[in-house]
Parts: structure tokens; C-alpha cells; sequence
């Protein structure tokens, strides 16, 4: 069942998505060769509750597995759910960021993929691209069009380059739980699938590789990497349908332009 919220519920939302994205303000400028993945975790869960919040993943539960960590730090070939540890980054490496906090019972949830250093000209096309396919899908997401219609926003950019699409994971509703109905994919054809509605709140996710879109998971349950060890990048906003246009919650104050609104006053 998709969970339509309220405009009071969508600021509910705004509040727990703009501690996500001081989480990732903040972890831009801690991004930097020599640093750990865990102090990176430790700084994010301390900002996520210094602001009232817990953190979203610290905890979650799939099956028997739970996963450790407020962030999920995934590195180069990695493409979601990696853990934080003792890895240290170095130059050029890729370092995608997975965020969730929930606060006052509602979810925020993002990701970010970020050069460490300076990357090789095809891995920085590779972030800039699946950034703008992100953007790309949040501008059809109006109510009346269809879960096929943002899908194919992300595919129909990203197939131009030859790159891989993640299918064995996608986007998903959002809300009082972090994984809630529709499942929003990164393809499909224009006119498909469910119609979109004011009031929904949805995930969305591009997951692009460099190479195939092929996906293993390995021995920890929960890191994903590319097949063909290719490179990896993944964004993320939670994102409201109203009747006025997409709200990205999560918004970190650089979105580029287009149809979304910028605050909230008009969901307020």
C-alpha cells in the first residue's frame, strides 16, 4: 500500500531530510586521502544525533543480517551497503554515501557519490552524470505521470553513454519507514506503471557503472559491487509529489535549476 502524507507530514519529512543533508555538507569537507571510512560513520551518527535525530540504518534489519553502521560507505567498484571500517581513502578514490535519519517518526534518506582527490576524466563524467540523471527523474515526478516516466528519465540519459544501470536495486518510498511502496526502478517506458500522486514521498536512486549492470553481493551480507569490478556512483533525495511540483526534502542547497521547489513554503 502507498502511504500518501499529509503537507504537515511532508514538513515532518523536510526537517528529518535537512539533517541528512547537514550530514552530507559536513562529510564533503571531511572527505579527503588518509581518512577512514568509520571516523567518517563516527562523525555522521554524532551530527545525526547532536540535531535530535537516530540514525536510520544503524540497527536495520534484513532477514537475520543487521546492518552496523549509520552510514553506508561504499568505494570505488562498490555500488550500495558497504561498511564502515578501517579502510583508509586515498587519491582517486570514488566514496558514495548513503545517509537515513529519522526524526519526530519520519525518514530522510539521501546519497552522494564523491571524488576523493582528483579522479581520472572518466570516473568524474561517470558522478556528473548520474548526478544529472537524478535531477532528470525528480523533474518528471508531478503527479499524473507514471513510475515508468521516472525510470525512463534516468535510462534514456544514461543509455546515451553506454554505461550500466543497477537493476538488481532501486528506488522506493519513503516515510515513516525507510523502505516503503512503490519501488521506483532507474528504467522502464514512458506511460507505465503506477500514475503518480500528490502526497507520495519516493526515494530516487540512480546507480550507474562504468561497466555492465551486473551486481554481486559479498561475504558480509551487504556490500554490492559491480561483477566486472567496474566503477560505481549513486545519488539519492527523497523527493515529495504535490500538487505544485517535486520538493526535494533533502536538498543540500545546490541543486541546479528546474521545476522543483525550492523550501517549503508551498507544502508547508
Amino acid at each position: 500500500m502507498i502511504v500518501r502524507k499529509s503537507k504537515s507530514e511532508i514538513e515532518k519529512m523536510r526537517l528529518a531530510g535537512q539533517v541528512v543533508a547537514d550530514v552530507h555538507k559536513m562529510l564533503q569537507d571531511l572527505v579527503r586521502p588518509g581518512v577512514t571510512t568509520r571516523e567518517l560513520d563516527r562523525r555522521a551518527e554524532e551530527r545525526i544525533r547532536k540535531a535530535g535525530a537516530t540514525p536510520t540504518f544503524k540497527g536495520y534489519q534484513v532477514g537475520r543480517e543487521v546492518f552496523p553502521a549509520s552510514l553506508c560507505v561504499s568505494i570505488n567498484q562498490e555500488i550500495v551497503h558497504g561498511i564502515p571500517g578501517d579502510r583508509v581513502l586515498e587519491e582517486g578514490d570514488v566514496l558514495s554515501v548513503d545517509c537515513g535519519a529519522t526524526l519526530d517518526g519520519y525518514v530522510g534518506d539521501s546519497a552522494v557519490t564523491l571524488p576523493v582527490g582528483k579522479v581520472a576524466p572518466e570516473v568524474a563524467l561517470l558522478i556528473e552524470r548520474t548526478r544529472e540523471s537524478l535531477y532528470r527523474a525528480i523533474a518528471v515526478s508531478m503527479p499524473g505521470n507514471r513510475v515508468g516516466d521516472v525510470g525512463h528519465a534516468v535510462q534514456s540519459y544514461i543509455d546515451s553513454f553506454g554505461y550500466g544501470i543497477v537493476q538488481d536495486f532501486c528506488g522506493h518510498g519513503v516515510g515513516r519507514r525507510l523502505h516503503e511502496e512503490p519501488q521506483i526502478p532507474n528504467y522502464g517506458f514512458p506511460g507505465t506503471g503506477r500514475r503518480l500522486k500528490a502526497g507520495w514521498c519516493i526515494a530516487i536512486e540512480p546507480m550507474v557503472n562504468l561497466g555492465t549492470h551486473e551486481t554481486r553481493t559479498l561475504a558480509d551480507g551487504w556490500t554490492v559491487e559491480t561483477a566486472d569490478g567496474s566503477i560505481s556512483a549513486h545519488f539519492e533525495h527523497s523527493v515529495a509529489i504535490t500538487d505544485d511540483g517535486p520538493v526535494v526534502l533533502t536538498s543540500r542547497g545546490d541543486d541546479p535549476p528546474g521545476p522543483w521547489i525550492p523550501g517549503t513554503s508551498a507544502v508547508a
